[in-house]
């Protein structure tokens, strides 16, 4: 039994794992689907989950296709696919369908619409060679023979001019790298179909179903939370200074003090 989601192509990115291998990878913006019908073998003769995608304006949306998902009750939507042979019984009518419906390391189909290219001719459209361009040839870029004689008209499937591109590739057998439901996001390994902001689908390997491979570990990159530690307030000392008190020298010595370099002047002047 196959499961799917819708979502869209953000762009190209690449991951590191922890024994040095880089990996390229396609980052695709899955926000939840909505289950808005559940086809069975017997209403519908085979067994199929149809998914509505991106909401969108009422004013843009039909009347039939607004009555189809009020059944369900859901609100307008822009995408809706339908993903075959489905395990209907996991489903039920109007519910959420997640990024988390993979696992890391599910070997996953991507559908999607190439890049348009507009009208080109046969050397870039079909990568035919170009004629000689000088010595007087009157052929460079054109188609030329358009057939042989006898039909007398162009046959089927011949490689003309004509538009290139914008068609429905399915890339098989990638890996689901990383999923990511805080962002909605599943990075899956190598590249998908289609420009950025495209509609793709991811669906389990047809070739592959149920094979999950062992994943090396990724480099994260998440900041490191630092846990601030509460400081214990210390008490302040209060520092307590003593005054020693200063003695007083006795008032005697003061005089005797005071009256030695009296004396010595005296002396001196009887000596004279």
């Amino acid at each position: 039994m196959r499961k799917g989601i819708l979502g869209r192509k953000i762009g190209m990115t690449q991951v590191f794992a922890k024994n040095g291998k880089l990996i390229p990878v396609t980052v695709i913006s899955v926000e939840p689907n909505y289950v808005s019908q559940i086809k069975t073998v017997e209403t519908d003769g085979y067994n199929a989950v149809q998914l509505a995608y991106c909401d969108a304006k009422e004013k843009n949306t039909s009347k039939a296709e607004l009555g189809h998902l009020k059944k369900a009750n859901v609100s307008p939507k822009r995408f809706i696919k339908e993903i075959r042979n489905a395990d209907v019984s996991a489903y039920t009518l109007g519910g959420e369908v997640k990024a988390d419906i993979f696992t890391v390391g599910e070997m996953v189909d991507v559908s999607g619409m190439s890049k348009g290219k507009g009208f080109q001719g046969v050397i870039k459209r079909h990568n035919q060679s170009r004629g000689p361009m000088g010595h007087g040839s009157q052929y460079h870029r054109g188609v030329g023979s358009l057939g042989t004689m006898r039909p007398m008209r162009v046959l089927k499937g011949k490689k003309l001019p004509g538009h290139m591109g914008y068609k429905l590739i399915t890339v098989q057998n990638l890996e689901v790298i990383e999923i990511d439901l805080d962002k909605n996001i599943i990075l899956v390994k190598g590249n998908v179909p289609g420009p950025k902001k495209s509609l793709v689908i991811i669906k389990s390997s047809i070739k592959h179903e149920g094979q999950v491979n062992e994943m090396d570990e990724l480099v994260t990159y998440a900041e490191a939370t630092v846990e601030e530690t509460p400081v214990e307030e210390t008490a302040s000392e209060e520092v307590t200074t003593e005054e020693t008190p200063v003695e007083e020298a006795p008032a005697e010595a003061t005089e005797e003090a005071a009256e030695e370099p009296a004396a010595e002047t005296t002396e001196e002047s009887s000596q004279e």
